[in-house]
């Protein structure tokens, strides 16, 4: 579908400007693209364009309906459910090199000490002129790629830039947890054959840190409208879980591993949601937080894009036939669901690869205590398994001490209620390094079964 004079006249024109996209290799759906223009001052005029998928899905129409009762794309590890049919993912929508595109952005002008001194969300046309992988763009910043220099110029600065940013949400108590992605890779029968792990790199983060920026300032700037706003919401955890995980932390001392510190951390957060109710982001440490970046698979990018275009063209029309409140519930729930999914993946295809090694010993940590058993995540492979509780030490009874996160293995039975004055002859707390060998996994209940092995054996 060809772009008109008619609706170019209608937007800004950044197609003269230095524009890319940088993401995942096997990526096919680009819906974010930074451009990048030096200004006379000394300051960087950038953009943040994200692609105009409501331009073309209409409030109510078949995509629409379908998109919105789905909410979000699903990631498995080996195949992706689009929220939006491939013909707009990967074709119309999709911000692909040498292109005219249709986008909403936003339009910054940073100091070099990332200062925003003005910021206007616009409707653009853009024309990108580089597909960049995560792993490309990395190479040019560390120069281990000769490219051309303004590309080169714009990267190095724009990753200053955004090493300035994430050091000021950090000071302002953003939550910074790394995350390593998973990776399988696969056989041509689609067995796995290998687990690997790829940790965040700097070009990873400068995506990261300009779509916070121009997610948190299309919120603050709506915000001020007085209309009704889609925001992403992150509430304040409990303070008692804060407290004790703080008291655990202290007491496990470098014997956490990182892994399991930064899942004890989220077990402790309340889950982020969408809301029209705005009470900040705070994970992100952020007064004011929407999603606005990722249209083609979030459907509340969408409603949020729709109430923008609807402010900035003056319009009344509905953006929905549902209630904006009702719709950030269905999309949360839709949301959680697809995680769930998403987990679900990764433990399949990890039970899938453990099955050729039933029989044979790993090393591992506690990374779960439970009253019914210990869950062991192997080092390397990350793989989790649970070593139930009666195989644990046959013959002996055990004490859960929920808040120490620990199981206590007695000779004797000990009184569950009150304090005990015997001694515990074993303990397992969560972290403890530990050796188990695999029994058993089910791939269709994505279960992994572990047991201990003792030092003597």
């Amino acid at each position: 579908m060809a772009i008109t004079d008619t609706e170019i006249l209608r937007r800004r024109d950044f197609r003269e400007a230095l524009t890319f996209t940088i993401d995942p290799t096997e990526a096919k759906d680009f819906d974010d693209a930074l451009s990048f223009e030096p200004s006379d001052d000394g300051n960087y005029r950038i953009g943040v364009h994200i692609a105009d998928v409501t331009h073309y899905v209409l409030p109510g129409d078949d995509i629409d309906r379908q998109a919105y009762e789905k909410a979000t794309s699903i990631y498995l590890v080996d195949s992706v459910i689009p929220m939006l049919p491939e013909e707009l993912c990967n074709d119309l929508c999709s911000l692909r090199p040498h292109e005219d595109k249709l986008c909403m952005s936003v339009i910054f002008t940073l100091t070099p000490q990332a200062e925003v001194m003005r910021a206007k969300v616009s409707r653009t046309v853009i024309r990108s002129d580089y597909r960049l992988t995560y792993e490309q763009a990395q190479d040019i910043l560390d120069g281990k790629t000769p490219t051309d220099k303004p590309l080169q110029q714009a990267l190095v600065t724009l990753n200053d830039l955004a090493v300035i940013l994430r050091r000021e949400r950090e000071k302002q108590g953003a939550l910074v947890m790394e995350q390593d992605e998973v990776h399988f890779r696969l056989d041509e029968q689609g067995n796995p054959i290998e687990v690997f792990f790829s940790p965040p790199q700097p070009s990873n983060h400068l995506i990261e840190e300009f779509m916070l920026l121009a997610n948190r300032t299309v919120a603050e700037q709506m915000s001020r409208t007085g209309k009704t706003m889609v925001y992403r919401v992150h509430d304040k955890p409990n303070e008692e879980k804060l407290e004790t995980l703080a008291r655990f932390k202290k007491r496990m001392g470098n014997r956490l591993p990182a892994w399991t510190e930064q899942l004890l951390t989220i077990r402790a957060m309340a889950k982020a949601v969408y809301s029209t109710h705005n009470i900040g982001h705070y994970g992100l440490a952020f007064d004011y937080y929407t999603h606005f970046t990722s249209p083609i698979r979030r459907y509340p990018d969408m409603m949020v894009h729709r109430i923008v275009t609807r402010y900035l063209l003056g319009e009344r029309k509905k953006i929905g036939d549902y209630d904006l409140e009702d719709a950030c519930k269905h999309c949360s729930e839709q949301e959680q669901a697809a995680a769930q999914a998403e987990r679900d993946s990764v433990k399949e295809l990890q039970a899938r690869w453990i099955t050729q090694y039933v029989g044979e010993e790993f090393d591992g940590y506690i990374s779960g205590v439970t009253d019914f058993g210990l869950f062991v995540t192997l080092n390397g492979s990350r793989c989790d398994g649970l070593i139930p509780i009666q195989t644990l030490c046959p013959g002996m009874f055990f004490n859960y001490d929920e808040k120490n996160c620990c199981l206590q293995a007695f000779t004797h039975k000990v009184k569950r209620r009150g304090r005990t004055k015997q001694s515990a002859e074993r303990v397992f707390t969560l972290g403890d390094p530990i050796r188990v060998r695999c029994v058993r996994a089910d791939i269709q209940l994505r279960q992994i079964d572990f047991r201990l092995v003792e030092n003597n054996e």
